[in-house]
């Protein structure tokens, strides 16, 4: 088994930045793939960003590309979303994901692991 802890979430201004932590602990040589994923209100789950273990390949929305930046120490079993420019529509409780399949990225069925989530709000 594998747990995830999440931190960092908050209350920021439109144009700030937050920097969100997810630690990972128990069986974690098993995971590949680390990832972001986010729900806003009466929306569905989607993916933010994903980091692969073995290279440090990373992955992310559209939507998010040149504003956010997903990162990961493998020896503290941690992966970072750090979030700059932020806007409205980032609004969401994010969740950081693991899953052992390294073809894993977009789909959230594929993950076996997730945090409890961390609010983001941002105001405008």
């Amino acid at each position: 088994q594998v747990q995830l802890v999440e931190s960092g979430g908050g209350l920021v201004q439109a144009g700030g930045s937050l920097r969100l932590s997810c630690a990972a602990s128990g069986r974690t040589f098993s995971i590949n793939t680390m990832s972001w994923f986010r729900q806003a209100p009466g929306k569905e789950r989607e993916f933010v960003a994903a980091v692969k273990r073995s290279d440090g390949s990373t992955y992310y929305t559209d939507s998010v590309k040149g504003r956010f930046t997903i990162s990961r120490d493998n020896a503290k079993n941690t992966v970072w979303l750090q979030m700059n420019s932020l806007k409205p529509e980032d609004t969401a409780v994010y969740y950081c994901a693991a899953t052992q399949y390294y073809s894993a990225t977009y789909h959230g069925g594929a993950y076996e692991y997730w945090g409890q989530g961390t609010q983001v709000t941002v105001s405008s």
